[in-house]
């Protein structure tokens, strides 16, 4: 590995190539040296930004739930427009189409990564809790214009299409459910006017 050459961006790097091993190979292979390996640079690279791997992971965690906020304006964008669960079926195939499975599987898989994000993070995986702040907070403005029934509660119903929605998507090794199967949950879900 040539020294001295001036990386751009080295933490976007080393996060983009543990995206890439997420999702080609799983939380087993998410190794420092995998990572390291796959961004092209050298192991000691990744030693001079992050304290250990596990805080690596963390700040590479974390980093993920926090581009999520880009994803949560165009929901809240969406609020009143074409079908409330037309809205949150495409909310929820975006979330879980990326690499947010692979996540909640290594949060799960290393329990130091987990004891890590308790610090930052008090309670549950932080991909999963934000999307379901981030569908609750779209619930309650479509609840506040009457597309979704008044008694409904937006909290639980987030966590709800949450929970079911990483159930369906939950299986990296077969095909994706179809647009219809993520439709028809949702629709099932969340109650009509």
């Amino acid at each position: 590995m040539p020294t001295g050459v001036a990386l751009r961006d080295v933490r976007e790097q080393l996060f983009d190539a543990a995206d890439r091993i997420l999702l080609s190979a799983g939380p087993h292979a998410l190794t420092s040296r995998a990572v390291t390996t796959e961004a092209g640079c050298a192991k000691g690279v990744l030693h001079r930004h992050f304290a250990d791997f596990d805080a690596f992971l963390a700040g590479y965690v974390l980093d993920r739930v926090h581009r999520m906020d880009a994803q949560a304006a165009r929901l809240t964008e969406a609020a009143g427009t074409g079908t409330v669960a037309g809205n949150v079926a495409g909310a929820l195939t975006a979330l879980f189409g990326s690499v947010a499975v692979a996540i909640v599987a290594l949060v799960t898989f290393r329990d130091e990564l987990r004891a890590r994000l308790r610090e930052d993070w008090p309670a549950g995986v932080p991909v999963l809790t934000e999307g379901a702040r981030m569908i609750a907070s779209y619930l309650e403005d479509e609840r506040s214009r009457g597309r979704i029934a008044r008694d409904a509660d937006p909290d639980t119903l987030g966590a709800m299409l949450i929970g079911t929605g990483h159930l369906l998507f939950a299986d990296r090794t077969g095909p994706p459910p179809t647009p219809e199967a993520v439709l028809a949950m949702v629709t099932k879900i969340v109650p009509a006017v």
